[in-house]
């Protein structure tokens, strides 16, 4: 007999012993033969496949997500929310039997509001980096959507709806005015009117006396609903540090050439959003993964990997990627990316495929066959060309890797209406069965990758 196929058939013998420890011999596992949820087709699942399926649980992920989204809530680049986040992820890589290493980088200086009122710590906002850094309480007054102020201010809290491009004006008029500070509402983007405006950080031109704050149309809503005594403290972050954190699980197979895959998400929110889909759903996908994959046989290296601070410009996964050398990027045979793997937004229905430049890889393509035997080719789309997530930054160094995510029937770019915005909870936009379906496509095509060299 060849070498080869000695190695080949000794490797799939001790795949079969593998599951065996884990009970799940072949044929066993008969409930996840039945058809998949929301699956078109009945599955014709692969031992491997079956050994995934039958143990992945939304139910189970969601225990993460709570801790992420409604315990921490927003996990901001660089702040103590962040790292406290890091450090729980950590935490459950490590009893779950991983080697884990948290990867520091630096970040930029933030300002950052936290706003209470009735004495409850409410919300979070941006602030202007050029406002003051203050404790502030006072009466909302509402101008509406205006660049000058006429009334009796002083004292008070000044709310405007934003004029793009007119913050500074509407800032200066505030405090021109005697205001002590001004609170600016967002407006509706008009590339994508259906999305919900986020809070934002005020750019202004010169600076302004008083604290200016980035507040989302939910602030807003909440605002003029009766909450018109607010209090704030506007505070400096500096001299920031964020972190990836890293966690392998070596191959259980020879391995000789140390190969790996990655399974990875980002685990920051932008600012006001405690980011139950962006993304602590994808990170919440690789936490029930890590537990499902610890043991199965393979014959590469098991890698789960949370970026932080993707919300500030991809910034953790460029810096992973920018510390491996030449061998260590060859390596990697794949990455795939989860970002926003569970809203609950209706027509946010399509699973999409999102590779770079739009051409197929180990990860589209992984994805693409584990949809088919799975039953759900009908809800995939793609590969279709997108960056704009960490994916980006392995196709810089020609590395395959795909952003998998549940978006909108006609294109990528048709995100949830609670995109980045103090909505985004686990009560308002995640969808279990959706959540429930990336697990078994993410964990069935990383798992088909890793199985072989």
């Amino acid at each position: 007999m060849p070498e080869v196929k000695r190695r080949d058939l000794l490797a799939g013998l001790a795949a079969v012993t593998g599951f065996a420890t884990v009970g799940l011999l072949p044929g066993t596992a008969s409930a996840a033969t039945r058809r998949r949820p929301g699956a078109a087709l009945p599955p014709s699942l692969t031992v491997g496949d079956r050994a995934v399926v039958a143990r992945v649980d939304a139910r189970r992920a969601l225990r993460h997500l709570k801790v992420l989204s409604d315990e921490i809530g927003w996990r901001i680049a660089g702040t103590p929310s962040e790292h406290r986040a890091a450090r729980y992820i950590a935490g459950e890589l490590r009893a779950l039997g991983y080697d884990v290493e948290l990867q520091p980088f630096p970040v930029a200086d933030r300002y950052l509001a936290e706003i209470r009122a009735r004495g409850e710590r409410l919300w979070q906002s941006s602030a202007s980096p050029q406002g003051a850094v203050a404790s502030v309480d006072g009466e909302v007054v509402d101008v509406g959507r205006v660049t000058e102020v006429t009334g009796d201010v002083r004292g008070e809290l000044v709310l405007f709806d934003r004029v793009v491009d007119k913050e500074t004006e509407q800032a200066k008029a505030a405090a021109d005015a005697g205001a002590r500070a001004a609170l600016i509402v967002n407006a509706r983007s008009r590339t994508y009117p259906e999305r919900k405006p986020g809070s934002f950080t005020p750019r202004l031109r010169e600076p302004v006396a008083i604290p200016v704050l980035g507040l989302a149309a939910y602030h807003g809503e909440r605002i003029r609903a009766g909450a018109r005594r607010l209090s704030f403290e506007v505070t400096h972050h500096s001299g920031l540090t964020s972190y990836n954190v890293l966690a392998e699980r070596r191959a259980t197979l020879p391995n000789p050439a140390g190969r790996a895959v990655i399974v990875s998400a980002h685990y920051d929110s932008v600012p006001g959003s405690p980011g139950a889909n962006d993304d602590g759903s994808g990170t919440a996908l690789c936490l029930e993964l890590a537990r499902v994959l610890r043991r199965l046989p393979t014959q590469q290296a098991i890698r789960v990997c949370l970026w932080g601070s993707e919300e500030s410009g991809l910034i953790g996964a460029r810096h992973y990627v920018k510390e491996l050398d030449e061998a260590g990027a060859a390596r990697i045979t794949g990455c795939f990316q989860n970002d926003m793997v569970a809203t609950s937004h209706p027509p946010a229905g399509t699973y999409w495929l999102l590779s770079v430049d739009g051409a197929d890889n180990t990860t589209t393509a992984a994805v693409n066959a584990a949809a088919r035997r799975l039953g759900y080719a009908d809800q995939t789309k793609g590969p279709t060309a997108r960056g704009s997530s960490d994916h980006e930054a392995f196709y810089e160094r020609a590395i395959p890797a795909g952003n998998f995510s549940w978006r909108g029937g006609e294109a990528p770019s048709q995100l949830e209406p609670l995109y980045h915005t103090p909505e985004d909870t686990i009560a308002d936009n995640i969808s279990l069965k959706r959540l429930q379906v990336s697990l078994e496509l993410i964990g069935c095509a990383a798992y088909d990758v890793a199985r072989h060299k």
